[in-house]
């Protein structure tokens, strides 16, 4: 297997809406061996989430994972890793909230985005089954986040206060005790 390139914004293929995979597709060897690409891509690139689009490919899969050991959020509570594959959102509790958001796609930047708190997700697994999950709180958010990418949509298209955009290093000097980020 392979770490592979993240590509970043002005990419063409980060502002495509991504193809959903068939059955045949998910569970072929193709597959599997791209999803454990994309594991050790995120790993490399130390992020909690990627979708196929942000290696260049336009496919509605993406991989979202909270580990209990990662030291850019160590008060995020830890998650198992997830496959989603055709997702489908619906929101649960229209109430707003709020994290300093970053990107692998979008390097060196962090902006304020708000969010839904409460969502669900029907979406399919690398076995190519029907899977429901009720998110809240931070891992809503990652989830939405990274779901995004499979609709064309970076979060900097979701600040409504651009004064609350900032380079990372701006970021740490200024907010970094802002404990509400993620990548």
């Amino acid at each position: 297997m392979a770490v592979r390139e993240v590509i970043r914004m002005g990419h063409p293929t980060l502002r495509l809406k991504a193809k959903a995979l068939t059955k045949e597709e998910i569970l072929s060897k193709e597959t599997k061996e791209f999803v454990q690409d994309l594991m050790e891509t995120m790993e490399d690139y130390e992020g909690i989430g990627i979708a196929a689009p942000q290696v260049g490919v336009s496919k509605q899969l993406a991989i979202i994972g909270v580990p209990d050991d990662n030291p850019r959020y160590p008060d995020a509570p830890p998650s198992k890793i997830y496959v989603v594959i055709n997702p489908k959102i619906s929101v649960l509790d229209e109430t707003l909230q709020g994290y300093w958001e970053g990107c692998l796609s979008v390097p060196g930047l962090r902006g304020h985005v708000e969010r839904p708190r409460k969502i669900r997700l029907d979406f399919m697994d690398l076995e190519a089954r029907q899977n429901t999950i009720i998110l809240e709180g931070f891992l809503a958010t990652v989830f939405q986040h990274e779901l995004d990418h499979l609709d064309g949509v970076l979060y900097i298209d979701r600040i409504k206060d651009t004064k609350k955009l900032s380079y990372n290093e701006e970021f740490a000097q200024f907010y970094g005790d802002d404990e509400d980020e993620i990548d």
